[in-house]
């Protein structure tokens, strides 16, 4: 976890608190009346969700999964694994998945079919980052934090074989630091 691995940031702690906060005034106005319960994707999206939780002023409940179709890889196998699934009864309930990430779809939209069969009243989307050139298919998110660049980034939850996550911000990888694992 070294801030000498990252080329450039993209965004500082202080912005991303920023649009947090921003964010979470959507959503309260948005979640007004209803029963909102936040699912966050683990382990990337915990950062991002703890300090948008705080940023929704109304009653939330938050129940987490952990998916991955990466593993230790910086490309996506196509295949999700679902290693912690929710524990709430969504029934009529509004859910709100929150991801650190969003890139290819193929996690994300897996993840909404999933939530659809759990009966809620309504699933929608919550990502910090939006790679948009790398989507495998039309998904697009309901709330996106910041559109970002075809990078591997890094910080505030976003990893590199579990590493980098604890960085105060977003930034770029140097590919010579994944460039050393292939």
């Amino acid at each position: 976890m070294h801030k000498e691995d990252v080329k450039q940031i993209l965004f500082t702690n202080e912005q991303i608190k920023a649009r947090i906060a921003e964010m979470g005034k959507q959503l309260t106005k948005d979640y007004l009346g209803k029963k909102l319960v936040i699912v966050s994707l683990l382990k990337g999206a915990a950062w991002f969700t703890a300090d948008l939780s705080r940023e929704i002023d109304l009653p939330v409940r938050t129940d987490f999964m952990v998916v991955s179709s990466y593993g230790n890889a910086t490309m996506t196998s196509g295949m999700l694994k679902i290693y912690l699934d929710v524990r709430d009864d969504l029934r009529g309930k509004d859910v709100l998945i929150v991801d650190d990430i969003l890139d290819t779809g193929v996690t994300l939209g897996a993840v909404v079919d999933m939530m659809k069969e759990h009966s809620p009243a309504s699933v929608k989307t919550c990502v910090l980052c939006d790679k948009k050139e790398r989507r495998l298919n039309e998904f697009e998110a309901d709330y996106v934090g910041f559109t970002v660049p075809d990078e591997f980034l890094v910080g505030y939850g976003l990893d590199y074989a579990g590493d980098y996550r604890n960085l105060p911000f977003i930034g770029v990888l140097n590919s010579s630091v994944y460039a050393r694992t292939k």
